[in-house]
């Protein structure tokens, strides 16, 4: 395919897949039950963080956290204790995202909003900056802080060349903004051209198979491969081709 021909048929594959019914077996269906922009921040990268897997599993275990918080997330968050969080120690949440993990999570995110109203302020790129590599190291490092836990190993570092998948899916959540009601776009200081397609088996192997990205792994470089290409095809809302790519990928319509 020539470039106006590839681009056309992602435009149509985008339109195609990126409607409400996306929502229902996806995992973006868990913050789409809230309406308060913490609540939707908090069960959303917490939901992402757990997206690896089959996605039914995924939005099963989410549920499992969501009924911990009490399905009040920025409430729970704020006001909960270490001591009640102590049940968390011995179970499992999500394949090697343990209750422990969780724990820790929730006492960074508990930290994170005591002094902010909002997690878009641990994302802003800075400079000259064009994309969310720099951003995501400076997420991590807030997120982690000096306790440092087992749990870090589930916020990828974007520095020892991660795609960061889960980071940037949840970026596309909350940054993005259309008419289709899918993506959120609550954060108005994030620019959504600095996006990128969250690069996973699916969105990565349906690349290669149209020549979009030559690179064999799924790692950061292999990112910013994909950007030099989606940002020409639609410089300000490159990350709309997650929606054709993911989909291609899954429906193995390609």
């Amino acid at each position: 395919m020539t470039f106006s021909e590839l681009k056309d048929f992602l435009d149509e594959k985008a339109d195609f897949y990126n409607n409400l019914s996306f929502i229902d077996d996806d995992p973006i269906s868990i913050p789409h039950r809230f309406s308060l922009k913490q609540d939707i921040e908090i069960v959303g990268f917490l939901t992402a963080t757990i997206s690896w897997g089959n996605r039914k599993s995924i939005i099963n275990d989410a549920e499992k956290m969501l009924n911990f918080m009490e399905n009040a997330p920025f409430d729970f968050i704020k006001n909960v204790s270490e001591r009640e969080l102590k049940s968390l120690e011995k179970i499992t949440v999500h394949r090697t995202f343990m209750g422990e993990d969780f724990r820790e999570f929730i006492l960074n995110l508990k930290r994170l909003y005591s002094k902010n109203d909002s997690l878009e302020n641990f994302f802003f790129i800075q400079n000259e900056e064009q994309n969310f590599y720099h951003a995501l190291h400076r997420f991590r490092e807030n997120f982690i802080g000096e306790n440092i836990h087992r749990s870090k190993k589930h916020v990828s570092s974007t520095y020892k060349n991660s795609s960061a998948k889960r980071l940037i899916m949840f970026l596309r959540w909350m940054v993005r903004k259309d008419r289709k009601g899918v993506d959120f776009g609550i954060w108005e200081n994030i620019d959504q051209k600095y996006l990128s397609v969250p690069l996973d088996v699916h969105t990565g192997n349906i690349s290669r198979k149209i020549n979009i990205i030559q690179r064999k792994q799924n790692d950061w470089k292999t990112v910013e491969e994909m950007d030099l290409v989606l940002r020409k095809f639609n410089p300000e809302d490159p990350a709309l081709y997650d929606f054709a790519l993911f989909g291609l990928g899954v429906s193995k319509d390609f």
